[in-house]
């Protein structure tokens, strides 16, 4: 019998949680039962991002210049992508970065994840990040063209599909929620109790610097608490002022201050590491499509301090330890801390998220409502 053919779009993905989707959901259909019945072609930027002898199920095809230009990556998905579904005869196409490309009359769906259309613009982002500051101007528009040829818009939460119903006229079983699979932490960090100190107690933030992720509202609430208590305390923050023009300006002007510890980007397992040590997380960002540092740090069972926004109590769900804060007023959010620091922390109530259809808990989930 002659396979169909399935085709996996993500020449855009190379780090973080994009990369993290991508390798998830390929790991899931190398050893699923569908390679038996499909020939699984993986588009990426470039095939050195996975060993191929872990995915023996999967072809990869390389589109190095997709990175290089806007674009480009623009030319592959409206133009070239017709011509490669036609060549490989694609029977389904899952592109799973937001863009729906031009693939004429082949079955496909978009996975969106991309918060772009729902982040203010500020101004002062031009200066620090212009290109990415454009595209964002333009990624609403971006999401929009050919998005209503697909069998389903996939997102990862209910705040955004309602958002997509509103922006873009889409009916609402035609958007499908599929929550993040999450990593599940091994015991050995679970079970490791912080190392007795004189430091007191000590913040974490895991994040990449991007403006969005608002870092320097934590520094501002490290300057006001300095002057609220004498206790020994810690923030630890995973940029060091090298990675881009925001992170220099974070470290430039708070690196001063002896209660911040601006320690780079780190490995997952060192992030792990810090799970286990610290007392709290913090989580400031803005805006995200998930907010995965909250799910991973309910396994700890420790206090969190969170962003007031949508995605951030979807994210969190059902929890006993955590407060939310103004993500604009550092005061606040210095108020908590101190709380955290007495242990005078009163838990706000949370309520568990029930999902409507179509929805998917894992990529077992979505591939059985997109191919079935």
């Amino acid at each position: 019998m002659q396979k169909q053919t399935l085709v996996i779009s993500s020449i855009n993905f190379f780090e973080g949680g994009p990369l993290s989707i991508l390798t998830d959901c390929l790991v899931y259909l190398n050893n699923s039962s569908y390679p038996k019945t499909y020939r699984i072609i993986a588009l990426v930027h470039k095939k050195g991002l996975f060993d191929q002898k872990d995915f023996e199920n999967i072809e990869f095809v390389a589109f190095p210049k997709s990175r290089t230009s806007y674009i480009y990556r623009l030319y592959y998905e409206y133009f070239h992508f017709k011509k490669f579904a036609e060549q490989h005869n694609a029977s389904f196409w899952l592109s799973l970065h937001d863009i729906t490309p031009n693939i004429g009359n082949v079955p496909q769906a978009v996975y969106c994840h991309n918060p772009s259309p729902f982040n203010k613009l500020n101004v002062s982002d031009l200066y620090i990040q212009p290109v990415q500051f454009f595209f964002r101007l333009f990624y609403k528009y971006l999401y929009q063209i050919n998005i209503k040829r697909n069998k389903y818009v996939i997102v990862q939460q209910l705040w955004i599909k309602q958002r997509f119903k509103e922006m873009f006229g889409l009916e609402g079983d035609q958007i499908m929620v599929a929550t993040p699979q999450l990593p599940i932490i091994s015991k050995v960090y679970l079970n490791k109790c912080k190392d007795p100190g004189n430091e007191g107690k000590s913040f974490f933030f895991p994040t990449f610097p991007r403006p969005f992720k608002n870092i320097e509202v934590i520094c501002e609430a490290v300057k006001v608490l300095s002057y609220k208590t004498n206790e020994k305390f810690k923030v630890v923050i995973t940029i060091d002022g090298s990675e881009n023009t925001y992170s220099k300006r974070i470290v430039e002007k708070y690196g001063h201050l002896k209660s911040l510890d601006f320690i780079g980007l780190i490995k997952r397992d060192e992030v792990y590491e810090h799970y286990s040590t610290c007392d709290c997380l913090i989580f400031p960002s803005k805006l995200e499509t998930w907010g995965l540092p909250i799910s991973e740090f309910k396994q700890f069972n420790k206090q969190m301090l969170l962003a007031d926004k949508p995605y951030a109590r979807e994210t969190v769900g059902h929890y006993e330890k955590v407060n939310f804060f103004n993500v604009d007023d550092p005061t606040g959010l210095a108020n908590l801390m101190l709380a955290a620091l007495s242990d005078h922390l009163i838990s706000e109530k949370t309520v568990k998220i029930i999902y409507e259809q179509p929805f998917a808990a894992n990529w077992d989930g979505v591939f059985k409502k997109l191919l079935h």
